[in-house]
């Protein structure tokens, strides 16, 4: 039995009916390679076989009675894989927007706590023969790091890995405790809760006030801060629904860019990704004269090993420049504004949310978020950020899953009230994929955002002399349209 960290809880506690905390991932699958064809079966066989190395995937949540304390995990006794891997076809032609509409219903509804926390739905019907994998985990059991050492148990390296994979043999089930049991450790974590508050409160002062001053002595145009972002269209009290869209771009193509102005890959990405939502945005007559704020998650697993939980991120706030026509001159301030987001992170230390997380009332905020959430007071105040924009470096290798080589890799985060966009990005080989995750009544068109991606990138490659013009676009088609039919220009959403 094993409880759950601060953070890994407190995404159970501000989940909501219309805030779901699930992130999901879309793979795109070639089964050309898979040994004797494509099998539905074949995918089924990999996770009955590789389940047991991955707990997560068949521990399920207890909770103390009244939700006095933090749940714990334990293995379920009734596990049943065929109720976490389900099949769905796509309707015809099978394109990229038809695959990201049945994306986006999956995404749409919330994962039952009563079982482990995961789906995996394989899609079928696929233009070129291809099939799809769309993953749903809890936050609570999932971060980057942890992700990323899921994906090390379902790919492979090669489509028949000469060794196979060691498997370990099943435990027994475990003991789940009494509700007495569970009552009594709650009983503790709440009567210690007050002193460990009382601990921090002084240490987190100093940090936030040194970080206050700095940013003051050295404020600048665009130097990004929580409650000053500009209010649009995305910003505002979110509902269940959730629209999906994907692209991808040449990894070389960014690094050129990166060489070209000595920045980061990352400070590209965010350009790239800053570009595209001033085309969005200017194209509805809503771009803001001040510069959009992104949250950005940061992995602080390094800095807090000793604190328990699969959840290990930090926040901090970077700004998007968007303000900003010049896509050269935006880069520069984007890499510079990062520059200093990063001090100041630093200062407030990778620490302090995972401290403050580990003391959350369950039934406090869980009732605080549902209030919020059906009061719509994300719509009553400043605009803490406008989105949730994270870049994770991929495998830099061709991954197999089941025999089949994956083809296209497509992260996509959770939104909540008042940020109601999501953009995250994920390098595979030779290309890097932008996963975008929205609520559907607050972006309504949301491919719009999602083709202005490569443009951007084209922008910022001829700005510099690094490209050609449309050698994103061209270089990087679908994965729909690498086999078979290309992808139309006009899609199925609606506006």
């Amino acid at each position: 039995m094993e409880r759950l960290g601060g953070l890994d809880a407190a995404f159970l506690y501000f989940e909501t009916p219309s805030m779901h905390m699930h992130v999901c991932g879309l793979l795109v699958l070639d089964p050309s390679t898979m040994p004797g064809g494509y099998r539905f079966d074949r995918i089924r066989q990999m996770l009955v076989e590789r389940h047991p190395l991955m707990p997560a995937m068949s521990r399920k949540l207890v909770f103390p009675p009244f939700n006095f304390g933090r749940p714990y995990w334990v293995k379920d006794p009734d596990f049943d894989i065929d109720y976490h891997l389900r099949r769905i076809g796509v309707p015809s032609p099978g394109q990229d927007r038809e695959l990201a509409e049945v994306a986006g219903a999956i995404a749409s509804r919330p994962l039952d706590r009563s079982r482990p926390l995961w789906e995996m739905w394989v899609i079928e019907g696929l233009a070129g023969g291809r099939v799809a994998l769309f993953a749903k985990m809890h936050h609570a059991t999932i971060d980057g790091i942890s992700g990323a050492n899921l994906m090390v148990h379902l790919f492979d390296l090669e489509p028949e890995p000469s060794n196979p994979v060691a498997v370990p043999e099943e435990a027994g089930n475990e003991r789940i405790p009494s509700d007495i049991e569970l009552f009594a450790r709650g009983a503790v974590e709440t009567f210690t809760r007050p002193f460990e508050v009382a601990r921090l409160v002084p240490g987190t002062v100093v940090r936030l006030g040194g970080a206050a001053i700095r940013a003051g002595r050295r404020r600048r145009p665009g130097l990004a801060a929580p409650f000053t972002a500009p209010r649009t269209s995305f910003n505002a009290a979110i509902t269940p629904h959730r629209t999906i869209a994907f692209t991808e771009v040449p990894l070389e193509q960014v690094k050129q860019v990166k060489e070209a102005l000595g920045v980061k890959v990352n400070d590209v990405v965010m350009a790239v990704v800053s570009g595209a939502l001033r085309r969005y945005l200017a194209a509805r007559q809503e771009l803001p004269e001040k510069p959009l704020i992104a949250a950005v998650p940061v992995s602080v697993h390094g800095e807090v090993a000793e604190v328990e939980g699969t959840t290990k991120i930090s926040v901090m706030f970077s700004s998007l420049m968007t303000d900003v026509a010049d896509p050269v001159e935006r880069l520069r301030l984007i890499a510079e504004s990062n520059a200093e987001a990063k001090e100041l992170y630093r200062m407030v230390g990778a620490d302090t949310l995972m401290q403050w997380a580990e003391h959350a009332a369950p039934n406090t905020f869980s009732l605080a978020a549902r209030l919020y959430s059906s009061l719509r007071l994300s719509e009553r105040h400043p605009v803490v950020h406008n989105l949730i924009l994270s870049n994770v470096p991929g495998p830099p290798i061709p991954l197999y899953m089941a025999g089949a080589r994956l083809a296209g890799l497509y992260p996509l985060g959770p939104i909540m009230d008042g940020a109601g966009l999501n953009v995250t990005v994920l390098s595979n080989e030779d290309r890097i994929g932008f996963g975008f995750i929205a609520c559907r009544e607050l972006v309504a068109r949301l491919w719009d955002l999602a083709d202005a991606v490569p443009e951007a990138l084209d922008e910022l490659a001829q700005k510099l002399g690094t490209g050609k013009p449309g050698a994103s676009s061209r270089s990087q088609p679908s994965p729909m349209a690498k086999v078979g039919k290309p992808t139309p220009s006009s899609g199925t959403e609606k506006a």
